[in-house]
């Protein structure tokens, strides 16, 4: 390895890497890579500049320099291909790597890493995403052409707070491995006046190679964390990215190995494994006993199958989430009302953290305009949805595009009014750059919670632009069923509106009981959809949700075992 490449890098990230440390443990708002597109950190490729370099990309070979080439994933007849959901085909071909090449090589790849001192580890892991961060309005371009992210939200989760989460996680790893002295002399006093002396080292020992499944939905925010943690603790990742979405991880990959080789590191330490059609290369990998490490974010029933099936490995999961919000009172109806609509508005109800259950009392609710019967609420709420979404432009940014096929079936279903009464049916919208998108507003369906039924329907996941809003008896009958649906489906995130302190202690104590994040009477800026990187945990890991916490040590502490080498000192 080059010494020289590590020494620049480590005076050029470790007050870096320091803020970050000290921030996790405050909390406090702080991020280093700016979320205005315009700022001038991003002027040498501003968004024309992303633009042109995601479109350079289009309809050509992606190549990676890997070992056990077989092949190509792309848009070969009958192979498939990633497909915008704004409307084209990217017409992009990626290598097809024999795992049984690929494994050898990472392993053989680990061994200088696993030598280098977890400073050293996280000052490339700084640069690698300092050279991301650079390039983010072209990231941006592939989250929003793979994912169907509006140009803010592929800007944001797509680019720099997904490199945000990748930092934190560095930060936190770098934490756990120093936690310990790299060495140390121990001393016992004897009975004879002498001493007797160790001279101890603690040296932190990766797993070995961690599997990334991507999702395509946020393949980068999501992927992030695991591949950073991994990295810093010093194993290798295999990235198999979402076939969807392979683009977003292909061009980190990328930048990874071409640091990784200028800092004097065997590229193969982190490498793409992208599939062919109906190959299921994820759960071959999974499998695998080189595998030690799984991270995955996708349904709860993939997550569950690699759990039983790959205990050779640690198996990190986020999964699906049925989220809920309480509406009981407010003292700021019409600003309750703007900042729901946005809520499920936004990216077109496709985050993981938005509300799917409204839960409202029959009897209706008190407001700073009066009583509002159920009827009124649902009413007024589909009247601040066609305010937010009456221009087809706006609402284009706000809502992005369908991501899959999929959502745009349970839209239908739901706009059928097969699920049950539509209070507020989902129209298309006219993209004004893109006619060929898939873009619809909410749909909202009216349940009723004491029809077993229509439990049942509240009970499943409907990711989208899919809300209901569920009558309940009361207050304490929507806090009972929260409670339900987080302890038995899973939840990321729940909310309230309420001017009762008695009503939230019992939310406080119903959510802390559950294991699920609670957020009350949020209007203005700010959504339940919202997770603030170093300061907020995104999961609990204590409901069916998943079992992995971003921001918090327990992600990145299994990665690594540390071990001990006593050697006998002199007494004195």
């Amino acid at each position: 390895m080059s010494t020289y490449a590590l020494s620049v890098l480590i005076r050029r990230h470790r007050p870096l890497i320091n803020r970050a440390m000290h921030v996790i443990r405050s909390r406090e708002h702080w991020s280093p890579y700016p979320d205005d597109p315009g700022h001038d950190t991003y002027a040498a490729q501003n968004t024309a500049a992303g633009e042109r370099a995601f479109r350079h990309l289009l309809g050509q070979p992606f190549d990676l320099g890997q070992p056990g080439r077989n092949g190509a994933v792309g848009p070969s007849p009958g192979a498939g291909g990633e497909f915008s959901p704004y409307g084209f085909p990217l017409h992009i071909t990626y290598p097809h790597n024999d795992p049984a090449v690929l494994l050898p090589a990472m392993r053989a790849a680990m061994e200088d890493w696993r030598a280098a001192s977890p400073l050293e580890r996280a000052a490339v892991c700084a640069e690698i995403l300092a050279r991301i961060n650079a390039r983010s309005h072209e990231f941006a371009q592939a989250a929003q052409h793979t994912s169907g992210h509006g140009p803010v939200m592929a800007f944001h989760a797509g680019a720099v707070h997904a490199q945000d989460r990748g930092l934190e996680a560095v930060a936190l790893g770098y934490t756990e491995q120093t936690r310990m002295p790299a060495e140390f002399t121990w001393r016992r006093p004897l009975a004879d006046g002498r001493t007797f002396s160790l001279a101890k080292t603690f040296t932190p020992v990766p797993q070995g190679i961690s599997l990334l499944i991507g999702n395509a939905v946020f393949p980068t925010w999501n992927g992030y964390p695991g591949l950073f943690a991994s990295l810093v603790t010093g194993n290798a990742v295999l990235v198999k990215p979402h076939p969807r979405a392979v683009l977003p991880l292909a061009l980190t990959v990328r930048v990874v190995r071409e640091v990784l080789h200028e800092a004097g590191f065997a590229p193969d330490l982190v490498c793409l494994a992208a599939e062919r059609p109906g190959e299921a290369l994820a759960r071959r990998l999974a499998v695998h006993p080189d595998v030690r490490i799984i991270d995955y974010a996708g349904t709860t029933a993939f997550g569950n199958w690699l759990t039983a099936n790959a205990p050779q490995a640690q198996v990190h999961i986020a999964g699906s989430a049925v989220n809920s919000l309480l509406v009981e009172s407010t003292s700021g109806y019409r600003a309750m009302l703007a900042n729901i609509a946005f809520t499920l508005s936004l990216y077109s109800g496709q985050l993981c953290t938005t509300p799917q259950n409204l839960l409202i009392p029959r009897t209706g609710i008190d407001t700073d305009e009066g009583h509002k019967t159920y009827e009124n609420v649902v009413t007024d709420l589909g009247t601040a949805l066609d305010t937010l979404l009456a221009d087809d432009t706006e609402a284009a940014a706000v809502l992005g595009a369908l991501y899959a096929p999929h959502v745009r079936e349970r839209v239908e279903l739901a706009t059928s009014g097969r699920l049950g009464p539509v209070a507020h049916p989902s129209r298309p919208v006219a993209h004004p750059d893109f006619p060929n998108a898939v873009v619809r507003t909410p749909v909202v369906v009216t349940l009723d919670a004491a029809r077993p039924e229509d439990t049942a329907t509240l009970l499943r996941e409907w990711l989208g632009p899919v809300a209901f809003a569920v009558a309940v008896d009361s207050a304490e009958a929507g806090i009972a069923l929260l409670r339900r649906t987080v302890r038995e489906r899973g939840a990321l995130s729940v909310g309230a509106h309420t001017r009762s302190p008695r009503l939230e202690r019992a939310l406080e104590d119903a959510c802390a009981d559950s294991g699920v994040m609670l957020s009350l009477n949020l209007t203005g800026d700010w959504y339940i959809t919202q997770s603030a990187v170093y300061s907020d945990l995104h999961g609990t890991g204590l409901n069916p949700s998943g079992n992995t916490v971003y921001g918090d040590a327990s992600f990145v502490a299994g990665r690594f075992r540390t071990v001990a080498v006593r050697r006998a000192a002199d007494a004195a």
